[in-house]
C-alpha cells in the first residue's frame, strides 16, 4: 500500500477510534445524569442508554466509569467544584457528569491522563454542546496539575461516601463494624452464580468454566454458589441460556436452603420478583411440589416470567399486592411462605450504588410500616407446622429485628426458630449477613414456626 494510503487508514481509525471514545464517554455522562439529576433508577436506564454503544468493550467501560461515579460522588464532587470558575447551570448537569467521569478514570483507572482529557473535550461534541470544550480541557488540565487527590474531606459524607442519615445508622446499629460496612459498600461486588445442582454438580459446571477460560472458585457457605474472579457478560457463562446456572449473590442463595422446602410442599414467594428465589425454590422442589410467586409490580412481574423460561420451570405467577391476600389466595394454606420483604436495599448497594441517590431516612419509617402489614396479612396464610422466612437486604435493625418483633412479641403461635450457623451475626430473632461477609451481600433473615394452636 502507498504511504499515503498507509496513512489515510491509520487517520481513518485513529478518528474512528476517538469517536467511539468520545461516545463511550458521552454514554456515561447521560446515564449519570440520569440517575443522580433525573431520579432513575441505574437497573433500568442503563440498558437503553448502553445499547446505543455497539461494542461490548464499549458498553462495559461506560458502566464501569458509571459506577465508579456514584460510589465515589462525594469525593470526585469535592474534588471538582474547586476547579470550577463559577458552578454549572443544573441544565448542564451532563456536562458535570461527563467531569466527574473523566476525573474517576484519572483517579481511579488506569486510563492514560491525555486519553481521558481529550475523550472528554470530544464528548462536549456528542452531547450537544462543543462550546463546553474548552472548559472541560481547563478544568481536567488543572486537575492533572495536582499530584494527587484533593485534601481529605472535613465531613462525614465526603470522607465516607454515604449519606449522612445512612452513616449515622450505620454506626448506630453495627457501632463494632460499621468501618468495614462502609468500606465493603464502596467496592465492587463478585459475579456470583447459583449453579443448578439438580442438574449439574457444581464441580462439573467449574470444570466448564475452566474449559472457557473463565476463573471462578466455590462459594464458602451456600453448596450452589460459585464466584468468577472477573465479570463477564452473561452470554459468556456456559449453559446459562439452557438454565444450568443464574447470577445470584451467595447470601441470596441461602433463602431456599433455610426454607427447607419438601417435595410435595405448597410454596408462596411473596414480593418475588426478579424471581431469583422463585427459581431456586422450584429447581430444589424438582417439580414435585406447587409455588405461588405474588409481585405487585406489572413490569418486574415479566422479570419472574422471563427468569423462569429460561430455566425452563413452572411457577405461578400471580400479579398483585401480597397483603391484599384476598383478591388473589385461593384459601390452601401454604407449608413455606418466603416473605422477601421491599427494604431499603442498603446490603446490596456495592451492586446498587445508585440507592445513595434514592433513599433517604423518611423512607425507612414507611417501609418498616410495609413490611410489618406484609408479614401480619400474610401470616395467617401459613399452615400449622409450617415456617415463615423474613428476608431483607439490609443490614438497619428497624427492618430486620424490629419488624420481626413485632409479630412474635404479638401473635401467640408465631415461634421463633434458631438459626445457628457458621455465617453471619447472630441477632436477637434472626441473623445477619454483613455487607463483604466471605464476599456475600447484606441480607437478613429470620425464620418462624406455626405453633398449634394453644
Amino acid at each position: 500500500m502507498p504511504v499515503r494510503g498507509r496513512v489515510s487508514q491509520w487517520l481513518w481509525r485513529a478518528t474512528l477510534n476517538a469517536s467511539v471514545a468520545s461516545a463511550t464517554r458521552a454514554t456515561a455522562a447521560r446515564l449519570v445524569k440520569a440517575v443522580v439529576a433525573e431520579g432513575q433508577s441505574l437497573s433500568r436506564a442503563a440498558p437503553t442508554l448502553l445499547a446505543s454503544l455497539s461494542e461490548e468493550r464499549d458498553r462495559a467501560f461506560a458502566q464501569t466509569c458509571v459506577y465508579g461515579v456514584l460510589r465515589h460522588y462525594d469525593a470526585l464532587s469535592a474534588e471538582l467544584e474547586p476547579l470550577l470558575r463559577r458552578p454549572l447551570r443544573t441544565k448542564d448537569f451532563d456536562l458535570r457528569a461527563l467531569l466527574l467521569s473523566a476525573l474517576y478514570q484519572i483517579r481511579h483507572l488506569e486510563t492514560p491522563p491525555h486519553a481521558a482529557v481529550s475523550a472528554a473535550v470530544e464528548a462536549t461534541r456528542v452531547l450537544g454542546k462543543p462550546w463546553a470544550g474548552g472548559l472541560v480541557n481547563a478544568v481536567l488540565r488543572g486537575a492533572l496539575r495536582r499530584t494527587c487527590h484533593a485534601e481529605p474531606a472535613d465531613d462525614a459524607q465526603n470522607a465516607y461516601e454515604h449519606p449522612v442519615w445512612l452513616l449515622e445508622r450505620i454506626r448506630q446499629d453495627w457501632p463494632d463494624d460499621w468501618s468495614r460496612i462502609v468500606a465493603a459498600n464502596n467496592t465492587q461486588a463478585p459475579l456470583t452464580l447459583r449453579i443448578n445442582t439438580t442438574r449439574i454438580a457444581r464441580d462439573a459446571y467449574l470444570e466448564l468454566l475452566a474449559n472457557a477460560s473463565l476463573a471462578a472458585r466455590p462459594g464458602r457457605v451456600a453448596p450452589s454458589a460459585v464466584s468468577l474472579d472477573h465479570a463477564v457478560p452473561v452470554e459468556q457463562l456456559p449453559g446459562f441460556a439452557a438454565g444450568l446456572v443464574s447470577v445470584q449473590d451467595e447470601a441470596a442463595q441461602l433463602a431456599a436452603s433455610l426454607l427447607d422446602v419438601q417435595p410435595g410442599d405448597h410454596v408462596l414467594d411473596a414480593c418475588a420478583a426478579p424471581g431469583g428465589k422463585t427459581g431456586h425454590l422450584l429447581e430444589q422442589l424438582s417439580g414435585s411440589g406447587r409455588v405461588v410467586a405474588v409481585e405487585r409490580d406489572a413490569r418486574r412481574s415479566a422479570d419472574i416470567a422471563a427468569n423462569l423460561s429460561r430455566l425452563g420451570l413452572h411457577g405461578e405467577l400471580i400479579i398483585g399486592d401480597a397483603a391484599h391476600t384476598d383478591s388473589w389466595w385461593d384459601g390452601a394454606p401454604f407449608d413455606r411462605i418466603l416473605l422477601d420483604a421491599p427494604c431499603s436495599a442498603c446490603g446490596v448497594i456495592r451492586r446498587h450504588p445508585d440507592i445513595r441517590f434514592h433513599r433517604r431516612l423518611d423512607d425507612i419509617a414507611t417501609l418498616v410500616a410495609a413490611q410489618r402489614r406484609l408479614l401480619e396479612h400474610l401470616w395467617p396464610l401459613l399452615r400449622v407446622g409450617g415456617r415463615l422466612l423474613y428476608a431483607t437486604c439490609s443490614y438497619l435493625r428497624a427492618e430486620n429485628d424490629g419488624v420481626v418483633a413485632t409479630l412474635v412479641e404479638t401473635v401467640p403461635d408465631a415461634i421463633m426458630e434458631h438459626l445457628d450457623y457458621g455465617w453471619g451475626h447472630a441477632t436477637l430473632y434472626g441473623r445477619q449477613v454483613l455487607p463483604g461477609d466471605y464476599g456475600m451481600d447484606g441480607f437478613y433473615y429470620a425464620l418462624l414456626r406455626k405453633d398449634a394452636p394453644q
